[in-house]
């Protein structure tokens, strides 16, 4: 007893102030490699909530970060955990069961036993969302499943454990008819087979569980990689996009439920939040006050989609999506301006060039803004339409909107298999040489404009569903191709797209939504939108690296960057309710050196 205690205090002192070190085995006393650790504060700072549920406009006060890390191959860790002196503790390996331990001192020393799972039930329970879709029984029809990846995806995870019920094809199809009504466009053939074939696939799938196949084995790159993250607003928000900004060293994410822009600096947790101002006239919803009608709560009047940072002065523009206009936001005043336009339908991503000119995308009306602040004008460039029949539809959009608005139940309009009248212009990005490049997301095309003499050319995609895109030091356009699981590479000066199968991917399956390049370190970044993680392939090498999140339905919408390489998302799955425990986050992932 006195050498154990000895050979404590001996330990005790090579443990650094604040840290925890946390040792894994398995029940026979195996060091387990790889255990996800995840420690959170037991008593965590707590913000107000006397504002409709969220804090006060304006109020300064701090969150704690919950931190995450993976043990050596001896099974052990040395966590930093500086933010509180007693913390609870999350063991995660797939293969054994969670464990959920308190409370500890977070300058200690502590040993832990995880347990196999024999259950093959409660084994594929941990297996990500893909994991489940990919097992889903489509047929031959693997069109049919891009459909449903690209359509049902759209927002929230498919596969997941609020998916993955016994659901009736009754019930499949009152979901199918409902989210039509939130925007998603199944084309006819789908809406028809799609109840039936989801209702048979996924309780096929529940009697026979051994069909899941597991996710990507987590890679020792993981071994010293630190994940922090910090917990802000509801199971009712939706942290849509985020962005680092480089004049101050802050992060803003955008709530595009609830109208809110939260300001947290990633050093100390302090944490301001903004509500985006409504103009006199604005209608809860917004242009589109009866798409959200049904949802429990918000506060959605501009609808706060996202961000970017003027080169010149630092201030931020964002693009709220159920108005028109784009608002200017001055990080030092925190004074918010409206620049309204007339011309123009759901103003969706945004960047700024070295001009100082701010480029959108406008998602319903095939066009892209451009707003510059030199002039203080607007102006359009309005994209062809691939068909009489699209140019037709694309007119009389507005009364699409009324009928809308007026609860007409959308899914009775017809949609075809590449949904014609809405070839949505979606992600946007400007290149070290200043051409303008975007996407069009159903139109399997993406774009560029020379600003110089505003000719611009459309490219079709050899792939479906390209999502967002980003431009890297050699002007080489990265792609995500939503549906396909993969990213693509497009090389202006061939012409020639290269597509690049992402690891995470099962039978195909993963839907990054977005993607970002760390321009100075020449790593493009992946949200692995239906898998729970980040990924990172270094461009000259083409070697992946994955980096799981501590959260299940984990639905990520962009990627941002520190000075030092520090990777920044958020969690903007919709609802935020089918988080594993409804908590968005922001998150910071600092990769091992």
């Amino acid at each position: 007893m006195k050498l154990k205690h000895i050979l404590f205090l001996v330990l005790f002192a090579y443990v650094p102030l604040f840290a925890i070190e946390i040792e894994v085995k398995d029940s026979s006393g195996k060091p387990l490699d790889l255990v996800m650790v995840t420690v959170k504060a037991e008593k965590p700072q707590v913000p107000p909530r006397d504002d409709h549920g969220y804090p006060p406009e304006g109020l300064e006060f701090t969150i704690t970060p919950e931190v995450t890390m993976f043990t050596n191959p001896n099974g052990r860790i040395n966590l930093p955990f500086p933010y509180a002196p007693s913390v609870i503790v999350r063991l995660r390996k797939i293969g054994y069961k969670d464990q959920n331990l308190r409370t500890f001192s977070s300058s200690s020393f502590q040993s832990f036993r995880m347990e196999k799972v024999v259950d093959i039930n409660l084994l594929v329970s941990q297996y990500p969302s893909n994991s489940w879709v990919a097992a889903l029984d489509f047929g031959e029809d693997k069109d049919l499943r891009k459909t449903y990846l690209e359509q049902c995806g759209f927002c929230h995870q498919q596969g997941s454990f609020f998916m993955r019920r016994a659901f009736t094809a009754g019930d499949w199809e009152e979901i199918i008819n409902r989210m039509m009504g939130y925007g998603a466009r199944p084309h006819g053939k789908a809406k028809k087979k799609l109840p039936t074939l989801l209702s048979n696939a996924y309780i096929d799938l529940l009697k026979h569980p051994e069909r899941v196949q597991p996710g990507r084995t987590w890679g020792k790159e993981l071994h010293g990689a630190v994940i922090r993250e910090w917990p802000m607003g509801d199971s009712f928000s939706q942290m849509h996009d985020l962005l680092y900004h480089k004049k101050t060293g802050l992060v803003y994410v955008g709530d595009n439920i609830q109208d809110r822009l939260w300001e947290i600096n990633p050093n100390t947790g302090k944490t301001v939040v903004y509500k985006v101002p409504k103009q006199p006239d604005d209608e809860l919803g917004g242009l589109l006050p009866g798409r959200l009608r049904s949802f429990q709560k918000h506060e959605t009047y501009v609808g706060l989609h996202s961000l970017a940072e003027s080169p010149v002065d630092g201030h931020i523009f964002i693009t709220p999506s159920l108005q028109k206009r784009i608002t200017e936001f001055d990080p030092i005043t925190k004074k918010f301006t409206d620049h309204m336009f007339d011309d123009g339908l759901y103003p969706h991503t945004v960047r700024i060039d070295d001009q100082d000119r701010v480029w959108f995308t406008l998602a319903l009306s095939n066009q892209i803004g451009m707003f510059d602040r030199k002039s203080n004008k607007f102006k359009n460039y309005t994209l062809p339409a691939r068909t009489k029949k699209e140019s037709f539809s694309l007119w009389i959009s507005g009364f699409i909107v009324k009928l809308m608005n007026w609860g007409f139940p959308m899914h009775l309009l017809p949609v075809d298999e590449r949904v014609s009248g809405m070839p949505l212009p979606y992600g946007i990005d400007i290149a070290p040489n200043g051409n303008v490049w975007f996407t069009r997301l159903h139109a399997d095309t993406i774009g560029v404009i020379n600003p110089k003499d505003d000719s611009f050319q459309l490219i079709e995609t050899p792939f479906q569903g390209p999502r967002r895109l980003r431009i890297d030091k050699d002007n080489h356009i990265w792609i995500s191709a939503f549906p396909e699981g993969s990213i693509a590479k497009y090389t202006p000066e061939d012409g020639k797209f290269k597509l690049y199968p992402l690891p995470t991917a099962i039978d195909g399956v993963e839907t990054p939504y977005s993607l970002n390049v760390d321009r100075p370190r020449n790593i493009v970044w992946v949200n692995g939108t239906s898998s729970d993680n980040l990924m990172a392939m270094d461009i000259k090498t083409e070697e992946w690296k994955v980096y799981p999140m501590s959260r299940k339905v984990t639905f990520t919408r962009d990627v941002e960057f520190g000075p030092d390489g520090k990777a920044y998302t958020c969690n903007g799955a919709f609802p935020s309710w089918q988080i594993e425990d409804g908590q968005p986050t922001l998150m910071e992932i600092k990769q091992s050196k």
